[in-house]
């Protein structure tokens, strides 16, 4: 038997990497020059005459990339290609959409709908707020030290079971600027931080997010508590409400997201658990990112809009229809639109 000839083996064709590079350089760098010209500008910029080349520059890159990778030619010169390719395929087949159209599709579409299609999740968490608090209530109502293994002392501040009815009524309605702002910037971190957590910990099967709305609901029914004891029980309503009614519904969100992804993670159905897993994502990413535009909402209605008005009605009237603003937003108008056949 004869002996193979050398290369007889490698059924490749031989391609000069100098040749190849000189023959094809041109079209390549026309092609670089024309992405670069749509990135930094937009696709408006180009000439006719660069618009009509700019489909057959792409494919001759791509013809030129499946040579060089089929030749085994230098490495540099294969990502070269890959990465020059993958910038003219999104140029050419991306859907260019200016920033302040992509704002606008999310408000009007994105976000509202996302939020609706978590609404059974996020009823969940709103009970379960609810329920928390009522649990809280009844149990400081019954034993006051209670008060103390809910309740973080930073977050007390001097509110909790010992405290006065004149202190307890002094912290609903002073005007102590300095103190209101470091206040105000307080909270707002801390239910900051229960939002993000809520959503990020879903992925543990959603535990964690039940158990941290567990716990801001006790928080909330432990406070009320204590301020109802003292026959303050009106006011501190109308303390929550200006600002609650939006922080808790954005955490109810964030919880609801948390709680999406736990669910597709533990129960995938037919698909499996990372496709699962990261199409609940997409929906709760969405869903979470609106919410901090709700968080940055009640952190003015409680850093202005409550150390300025002091009365309780008008507080539980700005609280009342900000929350019929958001249903409104998120329940009422999306239908109105399908409904319409927008």
């Amino acid at each position: 038997m004869n002996a193979p000839l050398v290369g007889e083996a490698d059924a490749r064709p031989l391609v000069n990497a100098t040749r190849f590079r000189q023959g094809h350089a041109a079209d390549w760098e026309r092609l670089e020059q024309i992405v670069n010209r749509i990135e930094k500008r937009s696709i408006r910029s180009l000439s006719n005459d660069d618009l009509l080349a700019l489909p057959g520059l792409y494919r001759t890159t791509l013809s030129s990339l499946s040579v060089a990778r089929d030749t085994s030619l230098d490495r540099a010169l294969v990502t070269y290609l890959e990465r020059l390719s993958t910038r003219a395929y999104f140029q050419i087949y991306g859907v260019q959409t200016p920033v302040w159209r992509q704002l606008a599709g999310f408000f009007a579409r994105d976000w509202p709908q996302a939020v609706r299609d978590l609404w059974r999740e996020t009823l969940f968490c709103v009970l379960l707020t609810g329920g928390a608090a009522l649990l809280a209530y009844f149990l400081v109502r019954a034993d006051p030290s209670l008060f103390y293994s809910m309740i973080p002392q930073g977050l007390a501040d001097g509110r909790d079971p010992s405290a006065t009815a004149d202190f307890l009524r002094n912290t609903l309605y002073q005007k102590q600027e300095d103190w209101l702002a470091t206040f105000a910037a307080f909270l707002f971190t801390h239910n900051s931080q229960i939002a993000i957590f809520a959503f990020a910990l879903g992925f543990a099967f959603g535990v964690p997010t039940v158990l941290l709305i567990l716990y801001n609901g006790l928080t909330l029914g432990a406070f009320f508590a204590v301020f109802a004891s003292k026959g303050l029980g009106l006011n501190v309503l109308g303390w929550l409400m200006i600002h609650g009614t939006t922080e808790i519904f954005a955490i109810c969100i964030a919880g609801a997201a948390g709680l999406r992804i736990g669910l597709a993670i533990a129960f995938p159905g037919t698909a499996s658990r990372m496709d699962a897993a990261v199409r609940a994502g997409r929906l709760a990413a969405t869903a979470v990112g609106g919410t901090v535009i709700m968080l940055a909402v009640a952190g003015l209605l409680e850093g202005i809009g409550r150390q300025t008005v002091n009365a309780d009605g008008l507080r539980m009237l700005i609280g009342g229809a900000v929350l019929l603003g958001w249903l409104a937003y998120f329940y009422a108008l999306p239908s109105a639109r399908q409904a319409r056949g927008d």
